[in-house]
């Protein structure tokens, strides 16, 4: 299917955990993310990971999900080189989501 798909990358406010994602509402995600924070029956509300610093856009989900695979085979400091090519300090990037 063609569509609007996201592979995330979402960290704890201190920065210390890394979450990889995929999804077709961005939007919505991160609100449930946020709602499940502290929540101990998933990894990214465990782990309070619902600030978002990195996103790709797919148009099928079959390439969303082999980058999200991807990127979750890489070690950490290749996830961090990733992130910092776009967005090198860390900058929150829920509000540009959220409200544009």
């Amino acid at each position: 299917m063609i569509g609007n798909y996201f592979i995330y990358i979402t960290t704890n406010p201190a920065k210390e955990v890394l979450y990889i994602g995929v999804t077709n509402d961005l939007h919505t995600r991160l609100l449930q993310h946020f709602e499940n924070r502290g929540q101990k029956d998933s990894f990214a509300g465990r782990y309070y990971c619902y600030k978002l610093i990195y996103f790709e856009r797919y148009l099928t989900i079959e390439d969303a999900i082999d980058r999200e695979k991807q990127l979750k085979r890489w070690s950490r400091k290749k996830k961090e080189w990733l992130i910092n090519k776009v967005n090198p300090k860390w900058k929150f990037l829920n509000r540009e989501v959220m409200f544009g």
